[in-house]
This record gives C-alpha cells, sequence and structure tokens, in this order.
C-alpha cells in the first residue's frame, strides 16, 4: 500500500446541481413533494473515495485465499449436512476461500462484523490476555475494511444484509465506501446506539455515549422481520388517547391522506371531500367507503375523516434508529466473557432476529467474544465465526462450551470456571468444526506453561479434546 496520504472525494461526473438542472428541463416528477426526502428519484453513484493503495474489485476477489484445515469438530444435534464453524487465521484470506464455497457464496443471510475502530490502540482482555492491535488508520484502514465489505457482499444472499458497526472515527467516510459498494439505494438506516452512561467530560465537549451501525442490504429484496418493543401503560395511554364508547376499545386517529399528488382514484373527490391541497388519499375512495361502513373511521364535528387506529390491533412500537437499550456492561452482575469491546447479547438477538429467519447463515468475520454466534446459535441459525485474535478465539470456544461471567468476578478477581468438554448442557446446541489457517500452530504456544499461559492452554485443551 502507498504512502498514507488524505482520502478525498472525486465527482466523476458533473456536479449534482448542473445534472438537477438539467433533468429539471427534461423531466416532469410524477409527483409534487411537499418534504425535502418525498419524491427523489433513485440516481446512480457519481462520487467515491479516492486514496493511495486502492485496488479493484477483481484484485479483490482474485488475490490470495487461506487453505484452513480442520483442527477439532464437535457434535451434538446434527442440522442436516450444515455444520457450523469457526476460522481461526486472517479473514480477508479466509472470505476469499469462502467464495469458493459452494455452500456458502451467495447463500449468507446476514453479516454482522465489528471491526476495529481506528483508535490507534492494543486492546487487552479482562484477564490481561492482548486481545487485538488497533493501528490502522486513515486509508490504510479504509482499504482494510473495503476489501473484506467487497467480498462480504459477493458471499451474501439476494436477500442478505449487512451491519457494520463503527465510532464517530471512520463510520463516515466507511458510510461512503458502503454506498460504493453496496450501491446508495441499498443503505437502510444509520442506527445510533447509546453505549454508556453518560460521561463527566473534562475536555471541552459534548459526553461521547454514542456509537453507529451502518445497516445496507444487497438488494432492494430482503428478509426484514420488523421487531417491536412492548407497550407501557403510560405509553398506551399517551398513544391512542380515546375510547370508543359501544366497545371500550383503546384508538387513535390518523390522518388518511399522505403527500403528494395523484390523477387515479386516490385523487378523486370522497364524500364530496378533496384531499388537502398537494395530497391525495391513502385508500381509493371505494376502499375509505369500506372502512368507513366498518365502524373505523373517525368524523370530527366539521366533517374532517380521519381513520381509527386501534390499540388491540398493534403488535407493539416498532423499534425506530435511535437504540437506548444496548448498553455496554456497565453493572457487576452482567455477564460478560471480559473480552475487549464485546457487545451485548441482546443487541446482536435484535438484529438476528429482524435481519434473518431460522436455518438461515449467519457470518461474523470479526467475530470477537462471539455474540453474534451466540445470538444465532440461541435463535436456531448456521453460522460461521472468522478471527485473527488467539484470545478472540479462545474466548469464543469457552464462551460456546460454558457460557459468560458475571463481571464482578472479573472485578474481584475471582477464578474462572474451569474449562469443560462439549459433552455436558452447553450454548452450543448444535455442531462445531474449528479450523486454523496454514502457517498458524495449534495450540498455539510452544516452551515452559506457566501461570496465564499455562491456563490459557489448558482451556485449549480441554475444550478441543486436544
Amino acid at each position: 500500500m502507498g504512502p498514507f496520504a488524505p482520502a478525498t472525494l472525486n465527482d466523476k461526473q458533473p456536479r449534482m446541481e448542473e445534472m438537477t438542472k438539467r433533468q429539471d428541463k427534461t423531466e416532469k416528477p410524477a409527483r409534487r413533494a411537499s418534504r425535502l426526502s418525498e419524491g427523489t428519484t433513485k440516481r446512480p453513484l457519481d462520487y467515491e473515495l479516492h486514496y493511495p493503495g486502492k485496488q479493484s474489485t477483481v484484485e479483490i476477489l482474485d488475490g490470495p485465499r487461506s487453505n484452513p484445515k480442520l483442527r477439532a469438530s464437535v457434535s451434538k444435534n446434527s442440522d442436516g449436512n450444515w455444520r457450523n464453524r469457526i476460522y481461526s487465521g486472517e479473514n480477508l484470506g479466509v472470505l476469499r476461500k469462502l467464495l469458493d464455497d459452494s455452500n456458502v457464496c451467495g447463500k449468507v443471510k446476514l453479516v454482522y462484523i465489528d471491526p476495529p475502530f481506528a483508535t490507534g490502540g492494543i486492546f487487552e482482555s479482562r484477564n490481561g490476555q492482548k486481545a487485538y492491535d488497533d493501528i490502522s488508520f486513515g486509508s490504510h484502514f479504509l482499504e482494510f475494511l473495503r476489501q473484506r465489505l467487497v467480498i462480504l457482499r459477493e458471499l451474501l444472499d439476494k436477500a442478505g444484509s449487512i451491519y457494520v458497526h463503527l465510532d464517530e472515527k471512520m463510520a463516515f467516510p466507511i458510510k461512503i465506501v458502503m454506498d460504493e459498494v453496496f450501491g446508495p439505494t441499498n443503505f437502510r438506516n444509520w442506527i445510533t446506539r447509546k453505549k454508556s452512561n453518560r460521561k463527566n467530560f473534562t475536555r471541552k465537549q459534548f459526553g461521547n455515549i454514542s456509537d453507529y451501525i451502518l445497516f445496507y442490504t444487497k438488494t432492494d429484496s430482503y428478509t426484514w422481520n420488523r421487531p417491536y418493543e412492548t407497550w407501557t401503560d403510560e405509553w398506551i395511554k399517551r398513544e391512542y388517547q380515546y375510547v370508543e364508547e359501544a366497545t371500550g376499545r383503546r384508538f387513535k386517529k390518523v390522518p388518511i391522506h399522505a403527500p403528494g399528488l395523484r390523477n387515479g382514484e386516490t385523487g378523486k373527490p370522497w364524500r364530496g371531500i378533496m384531499p388537502p391541497p398537494g395530497k391525495h388519499w391513502q385508500y381509493a375512495p371505494k376502499v375509505l367507503d369500506e372502512l368507513d361502513a366498518k365502524g373505523e373511521m373517525y368524523w370530527s364535528p366539521n366533517n374532517n375523516p380521519r381513520r381509527k387506529i386501534y390499540f388491540d390491533q398493534s403488535k407493539g412500537v416498532p423499534v425506530q434508529d435511535i437504540w437506548l437499550d444496548f448498553r455496554d456492561a456497565h453493572n457487576q452482575m452482567i455477564e460478560v466473557t471480559g473480552y475487549p469491546t464485546e457487545k451485548p447479547i441482546d443487541l446482536l438477538r435484535l438484529i438476528v432476529s429482524a435481519s434473518s429467519d431460522p436455518g438461515d447463515l449467519i457470518l461474523d468475520s470479526f467475530m470477537g467474544s462471539g455474540t453474534s454466534l451466540v445470538a444465532a446459535e440461541e435463535l436456531e441459525r448456521k453460522w460461521i465465526g472468522v478471527d485473527s485474535s488467539i484470545e478472540a478465539v479462545a474466548t469464543t470456544l469457552k464462551r460456546l462450551a460454558t457460557g459468560s461471567e458475571p463481571m464482578g468476578d472479573f472485578v474481584k478477581g475471582k477464578k474462572a470456571k474451569q474449562p469443560m468438554l462439549f459433552d455436558h448442557p452447553s450454548i452450543l446446541r448444535t455442531t462445531l468444526d474449528f479450523y486454523i489457517a496454514e502457517g498458524l500452530t495449534w495450540p498455539p504456544f510452544s516452551g515452559p506453561k506457566k501461570g496465564k499461559l499455562k491456563l490459557q492452554y489448558s482451556t485449549f485443551k480441554c475444550l478441543l479434546c486436544l
């Protein structure tokens, strides 16, 4: 990779303003929009990031492949011909190898990755073991992640989704990279997660308590199981303020019109009433008549129709793109693995449930403590995990076998649970094949084994029957 230079935006076509002016002369919009975001047509990507060392897609896909070797297998309850996998090794070569696997390429329904954040730091687990280096930055980091995103896109099913977890340092340039790789029209959400409690900063800035998840899909047709929050009594009374006298059912009143002009049935008068200026009916007059006949229309004293939405027909409150309930471990009773940057299990349960179905394949190529794999296992999905960190692999294997520990045990220095074989009740309920990349010695220790090294070695030996 060439010397570091700032990444820059490059316009490959005339400015958007000039394009818009030309289009306005030749195209007439289908409808008039009442909001800036309404009525925007899909346009091809006309920008990208340029930086030293940026490879072509062909170079990325045709690069050297890893040749991992099967080191150990665990079988509990088999799911047909599929076997879950963990790969210990650098993920770029492993991902390229998966391109040649007909059981994986084009079959992955969900990718979740929590890559390094370009912090410049070296991270250790709570037991003092080195977890990983996060020393790549600038254009080097952009290309590091872009190469993996290009391959992950090829591995995704047509109905697949990808979630990329980042912080404020690189989320914005990676958003541009993902627009380039997946297409801007396949961008779904910029999710903001509250990661911690309030901070008493001494620096001259607002407290930093959030990080971000970029959600893209491979195509317009993707798996989506809308998640809901549970209603509270206070929330119900605030949202559904009215009670129907005849039935006692709670309801709220909503408009029956929507922004934009229409020339068809929804733009015509209903009961002698035209839609408000610049708007149209949400339903054809025939459907509105049916709703009114069923008693699902509310007529105000000034003859303004609104639709009744009943509380008992609600599945819950649809989850939005600001997530406040998934903070990192913040009290000593929460169970954790001790791995740095570990994300809450409920966060991954939400993502896995929303963007995959039971039996679908989940891939995490920066698996860390294995939270995504645990969520996939619990929710009856197939899964693949990859990581270059020995500590990450050890943590994930131990977690699948013996679970997590209350965070207070790490703080107080209590002895961790003794590693055990997979022949007892464990998080792993199906199968596991463990692979190591070429060039790695496994277990990755040599010489005298004392103290922490002895404990870590015994963990591998016990877990994998070595």
